[in-house]
């Protein structure tokens, strides 16, 4: 069986799964509490699934961008249970778990979410076969409202602003029921059996700038 770990945000959620296909999930509001919180959700998953850590066969987590800390803890416990189980490891980047819960979009599919300072982080991507279109990114919304294709669905952290925004060029996707860790499963399980793997030392966090870490407050991406 496959775990799957994403932190990149306030929602955290892990996920189960056998081939890619999810047996057990856990989705929760962490705030910024994923140092204290993950390890003991994932215990609780394993337990509850009946699945020790020796059954584990690959570990999955997405890179980000987002949370800094967040995804330094999901990363670190990656790393960690690759390496102690001699199991294979595999990150994907957050913008393509939220472009993937609406793979059965005919058209481009832009993922969004709020990275601070007024912009937004973002990436394009197209279904059969899936790829990526536009690499991720920052712009601020007026910018990216210029660059967006018509007749693009847009999804992830999409306000009222931002939907009024774009709303007359493009579909608003509805926010998926379940967390990243499902997609993350569906889309890493194929690339581990192709053998996309990385040395678990090398699995390293997306920030799209440096990372500033104040004593009142952490900022993201």
């Amino acid at each position: 069986m496959e775990i799957s770990i994403d932190t990149a945000s306030e929602l955290a959620s892990i996920a189960l799964s056998r081939e890619g296909r999810v047996e057990a999930e856990h989705s929760w509001r962490c705030e910024r509490n994923h140092t204290v919180e993950l390890l003991p959700a994932i215990d609780k998953l394993l337990a509850d699934a009946g699945v020790r850590q020796s059954d584990l066969t690959a570990v999955f987590v997405s890179l980000g961008p987002g949370m800094y800390t967040g995804l330094r803890v999901g990363i670190s416990v990656a790393q960690g249970l690759a390496r102690a189980l001699t199991i294979p490891a595999l990150g994907v980047g957050r913008l393509e778990l939220d472009a993937y819960a609406h793979a059965s979009f005919n058209g481009p599919i832009l993922a969004v979410h709020r990275a601070g300072r007024d912009e937004l982080a973002w990436a394009t991507y197209q279904s059969n076969p899936w790829r990526e279109l536009t690499p991720a990114g920052l712009s601020k919304p007026e910018q990216l409202a210029e660059v967006i294709p018509n007749g693009a669905l847009v999804t992830g952290e999409v306000d009222e602003a931002l939907a009024t925004l774009l709303r007359s060029r493009v579909s608003i996707g509805e926010p998926p029921t379940y967390g990243r860790a499902r997609s993350l499963a569906e889309l890493a399980f194929p690339r581990v059996k192709a053998g996309e793997t990385a040395e678990p030392a090398l699995l390293r966090p997306i920030y799209l700038r440096p990372p500033a870490i104040g004593p009142q407050k952490q900022s993201d991406h």
